[in-house]
């Protein structure tokens, strides 16, 4: 087999004001037979990337034995899953499945010989999900990736800041009620969506932006915030983007999937329209740079527009 290159990205909360990246020795594996190097990005701040970290969690494998439902060697989608979280994680995956863009996506993966997507459900970060375990091959293609899913994934709404598309869903005493699957079916929509980009990106450019995320806050803490500290412009420009970007970035990408998810889920231009209009409240509030790539989303359904 080939060279491969792993990356685990996970985030946790803790009481410091830093960003710091701890990379594990490189070890080897049966499955690969040559070396892999891995990262865990720990986001520590009270600032804005909190806002991501408070949803993605950290993310680590259960503390008891997952159980394969599918099986395979290689290639496809792999769902680990404990017994005790097996009947509800079959009705997010229905409603996931329940429309074109959820089986479009899923079927790409399953079968897909060359990638490897393992999907887990864990008790950890219970109501948030989390993309990691990057691999890529020498030719520079990404050939797996883990999506891990909390075990009350059909609870809690995330924030309007980088999650505009889920935050939508949020109960409101005007709108009829969204089922605890749909709101499910949004967040592994969101994780696809990360897959999806990831899959499309640089790995060099990737693993670089790891490495100087770490050192650009390092250095922004340590300087009074002065963003246009020397140092700070030469270490967004070589990472094409300053950290706050990189992850807003990532983010958006993810609820841009997560929006298809729902134009596909509710085909009644009414309720449908209510949730745009609740999308676009969001990301012209915090997310105004980015609005071209949900535009494209609402300007693909039939009219109304829903606000856009």
């Amino acid at each position: 087999m080939g060279q491969v290159r792993r990356i685990g990205v996970g985030f946790t909360w803790v009481s410091l004001v830093a960003l710091a990246l701890i990379a594990s020795p490189a070890g080897r594996t049966a499955d690969h037979q040559s070396n892999r190097r891995s990262a865990t990005l720990i986001v520590a701040s009270p600032s804005v990337p909190a806002l991501i970290a408070d949803y993605h969690g950290f993310m680590t494998d259960s503390s008891k034995p997952a159980e394969n439902l599918y099986p395979t060697n290689s290639g496809g989608i792999r769902e680990q899953v404990p017994r005790k979280y097996a009947a509800r994680y079959q009705h997010w995956k229905q409603e996931f499945l329940a429309t074109l863009t959820g089986r479009q996506e899923w079927a790409f993966y399953q079968n897909n010989p060359n990638f490897t997507l393992t999907v887990v459900i864990t008790g950890d970060n219970p109501e948030g999900g989390n993309t990691s375990n990057y691999e890529w091959n020498g030719d520079g293609k990404l050939v797996a990736a883990t999506i891990t899913l909390g075990c009350r994934l059909n609870e809690g709404v995330p924030n309007p800041v980088y999650f505009p598309v889920m935050n939508s869903l949020l109960p409101s005493e005007t709108t009829r009620t969204i089922s605890g699957e749909t709101l499910a079916a949004t967040k592994i929509a969101h994780e696809f969506g990360h897959v999806n980009r990831t899959a499309r990106t640089d790995p060099v450019l990737y693993q670089l932006q790891l490495e100087l995320m770490p050192q650009y806050n390092e250095i922004l803490l340590t300087n009074g915030r002065d963003t246009n500290d020397p140092r700070l412009i030469e270490l967004a420009q070589r990472m094409g983007a300053t950290p706050v970007e990189i992850w807003e970035d990532r983010e958006y990408w993810g609820e841009t999937n997560a929006m298809l998810y729902l134009r596909d889920r509710f085909a009644d231009n009414g309720f449908r329209c209510v949730l745009f209009n609740r999308i676009k409240r969001s990301v012209d509030l915090y997310a105004r740079s980015y609005e071209e790539r949900f535009l494209t989303i609402a300007e693909s359904t039939p009219p109304p527009r829903c606000g856009w």
